[in-house]
């Protein structure tokens, strides 16, 4: 098993990107919201979520975008203290797939993946 971790701000972030020649079970991805909690909500931010292959279409020729059609996740909330988790569903990535996060402010979020070579 292997772990990547990143500080989400407001750029696109590469968390995981899959080597050449390898494939990528992800089994889980951890966002937190490392802010105290605040009644008032000053702390909550949000957070958005791609998945990007590295090819476009069946043929195997082209490349996509990080946008629309790769975002799994649109301005996931976590509040100040808060931590999101995404396990329910297992993902096997191919060589040059990619993770991608990006926040809202505040920026106060991190992130870690779990993953195993396939």
């Amino acid at each position: 098993m292997a772990l990547a971790n990143i500080l989400i701000d407001n750029t696109q972030k590469e968390i995981v990107t899959v080597p050449a020649s390898k494939q990528y079970a992800i089994l889980t991805l951890v966002v937190c919201n490392t802010a105290a909690e605040d009644l008032s909500g000053a702390n909550d931010t949000t957070f958005d979520l791609y998945i990007v292959p590295s090819v476009a279409n069946p043929t195997g020729t082209g490349s996509i975008a990080v946008g629309a059609q790769t975002q799994i996740a649109k301005r996931v909330k976590v509040a100040g203290s808060d931590t999101f988790t995404f396990d329910t569903e297992k993902m096997v990535l191919e060589a040059g797939d990619r993770i991608i996060l990006e926040g809202q402010t505040p920026y106060n979020l991190s992130a870690t993946v779990s993953y195993l070579e396939v």
